[in-house]
């Protein structure tokens, strides 16, 4: 996401989820098994800034430069550091950042032009005005002429490490100064084909202003690029002439700074009234596999914008990366995806592909046409769980979004922090990691889909640094800046935390646990159900600070409670509804249960007439993952 002058997120959508009592709660259908593979494991992403991991200089300074506050590159990720980021319990690492995006540094000696700080966010750049689509970003290279060759060394280091490697793709916008270096032959760079006379042409790459040239925005409340360095280029110009419609659709030629001025908005064949000028997929098209999408577009004429993100595509797959992340999807028509994902499973079917949409409204025609693989569940589970975290949300709230996105729930990918959010760390999130650690149960525990972990998420990283553009509570995205605690980790790059506090150390053993618990859970691919509401409305002392559910599969039956209360312990005696007893054969009678996070908690569910019940003392902000051993 690529967020304003203000580091305030795009879009807000504000969802009302009903059925949130614990009154006249609904059973799931506990006979009905979800259509996951047995052999299937739990996925974990380690989204990792590319050129902030290797960095080890502390100076950050705000708005310093490359050599006042140092970057990380691609040969920091060394064997060393890959072993340790999946033995953390991660399958996936999404390399932020590796498109050649706007930077301030000068590579005008390797033939790269230099980027005017008028029209970019920060010393560094943000990773979503990508530059040149077929190359790599020339700050994470040790030999900036060899940024490809290192790239592709990282990848297959990745690769022997067995994790898979997933960068970003910005379909919506590119950088307004967009130039190719090393296009493939044939390729021709956006917009160089464009009748620039016309605000619209379906084969037209970018919107145009054909009367107006381009105007730097007025800067508000004493923002000026770069902050108090003055640079030659600095001139509050930006020569563009047609202007450009903006990257997040503003039409005018001197867009707000609030804007995401520094890109321009990719056409896909969308006129400005909202007409499509390419087909449609016919009804029922959602139930159709990637096959037949790809036999769909075969005899169809597709806007010239759809063919180059598909090229960028396919050459990133030929390149070895295995998916992609994709930058505001729901600003580009779903029917583009179904041609580009369609296309890329045929290359690769087992590519990951994870999208950033926020509008509920809009998941399933992206996940069913658009052929995406997982989409952010960022406005239900997300957002609910860090309002509990923060002290006024219901955990009687989570039963409901689970409900609600049942028959998609494994395309739902879970995270508490990412580039765009908060750290959980921070004063404006939670104030601290440890609140994040039930939290982190239930989004890594609570569905088959994804987990996601942002880098030093796992060592209680605040973003607490005065990066230059936008503001802490965030790592900074735009600027060179240290990263403190996960260097502690990184330890002068022997990554294994020598320099981490022991609270550090306690939590990075906690995320390792849990992760690795997820990763080769069976249950945690099978069925759920929830008793929560069950236990609010049957339970004494059980409050809405506690959450608990039920994943099972036919080897494994786990039970997971959860303490949201900071402050506060808990102790009660869950209840086990009789019909997740039918659904696992118990009889009256004592099973034993044991915590799998730390192997310090046994009980017994005591089952009698059916029901079963477990007594539960939680500390405060401690889960359990309890495991029932069946003879």
């Amino acid at each position: 996401m690529n967020q304003s002058l203000a580091y305030i997120p795009r879009f807000v959508f504000i969802v009302f989820l009903g059925l949130l009592g614990c009154n006249g709660e609904k059973k799931a259908d506990i006979s009905q098994e979800p259509s996951i593979s047995d052999s299937q494991k739990k996925q974990v992403v380690y989204q990792v800034f590319t050129r902030l991991f290797g960095n080890t200089n502390t100076n950050n300074k705000p708005w310093g430069s490359i050599e006042e506050n140092g970057v990380g590159k691609f040969n920091d990720f060394t064997d060393k550091a890959l072993k340790e980021i999946k033995d953390l319990g991660v399958t996936h690492i999404w390399y932020t950042g590796v498109p050649h995006h706007n930077v301030i540094t000068d590579y005008s000696k390797y033939g790269i032009s230099n980027d005017d700080p008028d029209v970019v966010k920060g010393r560094a750049g943000s990773p979503y005005a990508v530059k040149d689509y077929y190359n790599v970003n020339p700050d994470l290279a040790v030999h900036v002429e060899n940024r490809l060759q290192e790239f592709r060394d990282l990848i297959e280091r990745t690769h022997t490490a067995g994790l898979k490697v997933i960068i970003d793709i910005v379909p919506n916008h590119v950088a307004r100064n967009y130039q190719g270096l090393t296009n493939p032959k044939g390729v021709e760079d956006f917009g160089a084909s464009d009748d620039k006379s016309k605000v619209y042409h379906v084969n037209n790459n970018f919107y145009y202003n054909p009367n107006d040239a381009f105007k730097v925005p007025e800067w508000e409340q004493g923002y000026t690029p770069l902050g108090a360095e003055k640079h030659p280029l600095e001139d509050h110009v930006f020569y563009e002439n047609p202007a450009k419609w903006t990257g997040n659709g503003s039409r005018l030629a001197q867009p707000n700074p609030n804007d995401w001025y520094e890109t321009v908005k990719i056409n896909y064949g969308v006129s400005p009234d909202g007409k499509k000028d390419f087909d449609e997929l016919p009804a029922g098209f959602e139930n159709k596999d990637y096959k037949k999408h790809v036999e769909f577009w075969k005899d169809k004429t597709v806007p010239n914008s759809w063919k180059k993100f598909r090229n960028i595509a396919l050459y990133w797959i030929n390149f070895g990366v295995d998916g992609f992340r994709y930058d505001m999807a729901e600003m580009v028509p779903v029917e583009f995806w179904s041609y580009m994902n369609s296309s890329i499973k045929m290359k690769n079917p087992n590519a990951f592909l994870m999208a950033e949409v926020y509008n509920p409204s809009l998941y399933r025609d992206y996940i069913k046409k658009g052929k995406m693989d997982y989409l952010y569940d960022k406005v239900q589970l997300y957002d609910t769980i860090k309002h509990i975290m923060q002290g006024y949300g219901k955990t009687d709230h989570i039963p409901a979004i689970q409900n609600d996105l049942k028959d998609i729930e494994h395309h739902m990918l879970h995270f508490l922090e990412n580039h765009d959010e908060q750290r959980i760390a921070s004063p404006e999130f939670a104030g601290s990691a440890e609140k994040g650690k039930p939290a982190m149960v239930v989004s890594a525990t609570i569905g088959t889909s994804p987990t996601m972990v942002y880098f030093g998420q796992e060592l209680g990283e605040p973003g607490a640094e005065n990066a230059g553009f936008g503001h802490p509570s965030r790592t900074s995205i735009f600027d060179y800046i240290g990263v403190p605690h996960l260097q502690r980790w990184v330890n002068n790059k022997q990554f294994y935390g020598g320099q981490s506090t022991e609270a550090e150390k306690s939590l990075r053993d906690f995320y390792k646990r849990l992760l690795n618990f997820t990763i080769n859970s069976s249950a945690l691919m099978g069925n759920y159900q929830d008793i929560h509401l069950f236990n609010r409305k049957n339970t004494e002392n059980y409050s809405d600070n506690v959450l608990s559910f039920i994943r099972w599969s036919p080897d494994e039956k786990l039970i997971i409670v959860s303490n949201f209360d900071a402050d506060n312990g808990q102790e009660f005696q869950l209840k086990i509804p009789q019909d997740i007893i039918k659904a696992w054969n118990l009889v009256d009678g004592n099973y034993k249960v044991k915590d799998e996070l730390y192997k310090a908690f046994s009980s017994a569910i005591v089952v009698e007439n059916g029901v079963g019940s477990i007594k539960i003392k939680l500390k405060s902000l401690e889960s359990f993952i309890l495991k029932v051993e069946l003879i």
